[in-house]
């Protein structure tokens, strides 16, 4: 990974996950932006191509102008088509070597490793560039997803690359995956569902920049 995606990665804070198609897509992404997101993944599990590759073309130059890497869930060749700073694996979807030789050295490659430290610690060995961890709480957005315990965090907080929770994550529950180890909250719902997104996303921001120690 380049030096300044690295740096990038370097810090904590919130990672806004879209869920689906919405007719007010960007103006929802600019107030997640504007309220202190500093991940933004574009997931849109339709078969709509040709809507999402505007859309994810669209958030690509929305996210440069805001300096914030613009993840593309699962779709390899869609982030290498609208330029995005990299892509978000699963378990089913493609190794994290046949993304790289797609999107290039420099790429962020992250992977969802559930509750499983073993897997977390083959996608680190494999080239992970951040490890994501959940459902860490019942969530609307993965209602079947099991339960990961906080302590899957702290262990996986010592495999020397950036740990990312997720899953039914609140403003009133996130500081505790947060102190468990993690270094940023993926929030689907609770942002984008709220009346007020750019003030959705500052309360979980804020759960970073309150605490002592912490440069942004």
């Amino acid at each position: 990974m380049s030096t300044l995606l690295r740096a990038r990665l370097s810090g904590k804070g919130v990672y806004a996950i879209t869920d689906g198609p919405r007719d007010d897509l960007f103006a929802a992404v600019e107030a997640a932006l504007a309220g202190g997101a500093r991940l933004l993944q574009y997931r849109d599990k339709t078969t709509d191509a040709a809507r999402r590759a505007r859309e994810a073309a669209e958030l690509a130059t929305l996210c440069a102008r805001h300096d914030v890497p613009l993840i593309i869930n699962d779709d390899v060749a869609l982030a290498q088509a609208c330029g995005a700073a990299g892509v978000h694996l699963g378990v089913q979807d493609v190794s994290i070597a046949e993304a790289r030789a797609i999107l290039g050295p420099d790429a962020i490659i992250g992977t969802s490793c559930y509750g499983s430290l073993e897997r977390a610690k083959q996608m680190r060995d494999e080239g992970a560039d951040y490890l994501g961890f959940g459902a860490m709480y019942p969530s609307t957005t993965k209602p079947h997803a099991p339960v990961t315990t906080h302590d899957v965090l702290t262990q996986a907080s010592q495999l020397g690359v950036p740990v990312v929770a997720i899953g039914g994550l609140t403003p009133d529950n996130a500081r505790s995956v947060i102190d468990a180890g993690a270094d940023f909250i993926a929030v689907v719902s609770a942002i984008f569902a709220a009346p007020d997104i750019q003030a959705a996303t500052r309360r979980f921001a804020d759960l970073f920049d309150a605490r002592p120690g912490i440069i942004q």
